[in-house]
């Protein structure tokens, strides 16, 4: 690309196969690159899905990035993109083997959705299932591998039920290997209603107070529920987001900083400068220049 212009980004959203069942589907790494010779599409670009996306390597190693951080995937580890955030496939899908599993954030049912913390939005980090968990969710990998391919030996309704429910025990699988129910149950309630309202508005306002008061929490108790489910206090968990979300802009859009400042809710652009500054260590445009330049 241009080191001069905006990575450009692909806004992907669900396109099931034909025959496939609506809402979720699981592809082989040939498979994804088949499809996009297909759709005449890069599988390399940069994108943003509107879908969940859970990549397992089982041979070779596979370098993604996912916001701005870069991670190398080696035989056994998972990595689970979520919807909205901004991912690339970084080293040649051809120099390893594994799986992709793709569904819509519907496509589960609420309790297992929640119990999953799919909505969960504190970045993606690799998993690698070890022991008994490793062959644990390797066996309903395999098990929703077969379920997936065939459609034609069950009605579709009942199809579309058996891979949910497959689905819905990997994806709770996968959330006890990365320990994070244990953390936000620890945080309870205030801290799952903070962390959606935060994703829901945290470009209409950055104060906790407004969060408490429209959730019905004292500060003290976000706070403290915040820190004890992320690691950090409730107002850094905001600027957090703010920020992720500026850096978005900044390197995959041609809007200028005034601009960016005004969507994410500064009142001018000294103040979302500041602000940059004070969270990056650098201004927009130094972050804007270097990021644009160190991509591929």
């Amino acid at each position: 690309m241009d080191g001069n212009g905006p990575a450009d980004i692909t806004e992907v959203p669900f396109r099931a196969s034909a025959g496939a069942p609506p809402g979720a589907e699981v592809l082989g790494f040939g498979d994804l690159l088949a499809r996009a010779r297909r759709h005449d599409t890069d599988p390399y670009a940069t994108k943003r899905l509107a879908f969940h996306e859970l990549i397992a390597v089982r041979t070779g190693t596979l370098r993604c990035s996912v916001d701005f951080t870069e991670h190398e995937l080696t035989p056994g580890s998972w990595l689970w993109v979520r919807p909205g955030q901004i991912s690339q496939y970084r080293s040649d899908l051809t120099l390893a083997e594994g799986s992709i599993v793709l569904f819509l954030p519907g496509f589960l049912s609420p309790v297992t959705a929640d119990a999953a913390r799919i909505d969960q939005h504190d970045g993606a980090l690799p998993l690698a299932p070890q022991g008994a968990e490793g062959d644990a969710v390797r066996r309903v990998l395999e098990l929703l591998e077969g379920e997936y391919r065939q459609l034609a030996g069950l009605p579709l309704e009942v199809h579309i039920e058996v891979v949910r429910h497959l689905l819905a025990v990997l994806v709770l699988r996968l959330a006890q290997v990365r320990g994070a129910q244990g953390r936000e149950e620890a945080g309870g309630a205030a801290f799952r209603s903070f962390q959606r309202a935060v994703e829901r508005d945290f470009a209409r306002t950055h104060r906790v107070d407004d969060y408490a008061r429209q959730l019905g929490y004292s500060v003290r108790t976000l706070t403290r529920a915040t820190h004890t489910a992320a690691g950090c206090g409730a107002k850094r968990y905001i600027d957090d987001r703010v920020l992720l979300e500026a850096k978005r802009l900044l390197v995959h859009t041609g809007l200028t900083a005034t601009a960016i400042g005004d969507r994410l809710g500064f009142p001018d652009a000294t103040v979302f400068t500041k602000f940059f500054r004070q969270r990056a260590g650098e201004t927009p445009a130094v972050f804007r220049n270097q990021a644009r330049g160190n991509r591929p």
